[in-house]
């Protein structure tokens, strides 16, 4: 009967230590395979456009004989 309590018991302590060994948390850090890529694309064609349709405007405004 003690056998079988200490086994028991032996049992249960070894599926606790267990346990709590396979719950303990681990942060990783890794750098990326791929570099990151950031597209400002949008904001160069904005200026851009904004340049241009002020040059046109002026255009526009000194030589009214176009249209």
């Amino acid at each position: 009967m003690v056998r079988r309590r200490l086994l028991t018991s032996s049992c249960l302590g070894l599926l606790l230590a267990l346990t709590l060994l396979a719950c303990q948390p681990s942060v990783q850090l890794k750098a990326p395979d791929k570099p990151i890529v950031i597209n400002l694309n949008v904001k160069i064609e904005r200026e851009v456009r904004v340049k241009i349709e002020r040059e046109v405007e002026d255009l526009l405004r000194d030589r009214k004989d176009l249209f």
